[in-house]
């Protein structure tokens, strides 16, 4: 499938968009389109971006105050009487402080709650490690009937949260606080479940979710002038996986790297591995959090303290590259 990038992209002139700004847009688009949709707040309604949706349709939003347990309890009990609920909150609190209560009263019921976990990963930047979630991948796809997504920029943000609105099942969105760059167009595709080969390539695969499909693309740019020729695979849908285009990418390029703004136990490069230990075994490098807590300061300080940059993923997967042959069957 074809994947259209803005041509703008490496350039001065890429668009820089929070993907907290699309959910917010994708909200009150989805309201709009369905009078069932409803928003429950957890006093964070113009940081997640919900007041969009709350100014629009005044009658069908709920703020709950501080109180992300009671926030789902409630929003199951509205998926209940036939309402699509979405709940958000600043990741660290919804899931990491009410797992429990979206374990039992959403996953285990079924419930068609919509989490909507905004300032994730690092990108919360001088919030601190307190409040940069790096969990909540790994808390989420364990989930039974979860889906888990990680929209790659704003405007896949917004065509996400259109579509788990009219998804029918327990749904978990991963939100960043800071501007990230646009590298999707509108009329790129997104479907739940499916990931995108953006760059085609032979040498190794670099399978992205998140904010890190942007860095990923950067990196594939400098393996490129180092004679590498990487692929590179977004992969927005953490849980469902596009099984299907995950192992076509590996068996060709024989070897995987993966990349996300969080812990990589548990987390989306497990998946990943977990994917190929089944059904293609094959080397695997991942790239994430490697075990350890945040730090305040400005995003793009913090994401070269934790090698999280395009040009140092590079640098690490050309030596890896130096050193891993490629599996073929």
């Amino acid at each position: 499938m074809t994947y259209p990038l803005d041509p703008a992209l490496f350039s001065d002139a890429m668009k820089m968009d929070p993907t907290r700004a699309g959910f917010g847009r994708g909200l009150k688009a989805a309201g709009e389109a369905n009078e069932a949709v409803v928003a429950l707040c957890a006093d964070l309604t113009e940081s997640t971006q919900m007041h969009l949706f709350r100014d629009a349709f005044p009658k069908r939003f709920v703020e709950m105050g501080i109180a992300e347990q009671n926030l789902v309890t409630v929003a199951s009990g509205m998926a209940r009487a036939g309402k699509i609920p979405f709940t958000s909150s600043y990741a660290a609190f919804s899931p990491g402080r009410n797992w429990e209560q979206i374990r039992t009263t959403v996953s285990l019921n079924n419930m068609p709650v919509k989490i909507v976990g905004s300032h994730a990963g690092i990108f919360t930047g001088k919030d601190g490690a307190t409040h940069q979630m790096l969990e909540d991948i790994a808390l989420m796809r364990v989930l039974p009937n979860m889906v888990v997504i990680a929209p790659g920029d704003a405007i896949e943000a917004e065509k996400a949260t259109k579509a788990i609105a009219e998804n029918g099942l327990p749904s978990y969105i991963r939100l960043a606080r800071e501007k990230t760059p646009v590298f999707s167009l509108d009329e790129s595709p997104f479907e739940i479940g499916k990931a995108y080969v953006l760059k085609e390539g032979t040498d190794v695969a670099l399978m992205g979710t998140g904010t890190m499909t942007y860095q990923l693309l950067v990196a594939a740019k400098v393996l490129a002038e180092n004679g590498i020729n990487a692929e590179v695979v977004h992969v927005p849908t953490i849980k469902p996986l596009d099984e299907e285009t995950i192992l076509a990418s590996a068996k060709k390029t024989g070897r995987v790297i993966t990349a996300e703004e969080a812990q990589i136990a548990g987390g989306f490069g497990s998946a990943i591995a977990e994917l190929l230990s089944d059904k293609l075994p094959m080397p695997v490098k991942r790239f994430g959090m490697q075990d350890r807590f945040g730090e305040s300061g400005d995003p793009k300080d913090l994401f070269e303290a934790f090698g999280l940059t395009g040009e140092q993923i590079a640098a690490s997967v050309k030596e890896w590259c130096e050193t891993t042959h490629q599996y073929h069957q």
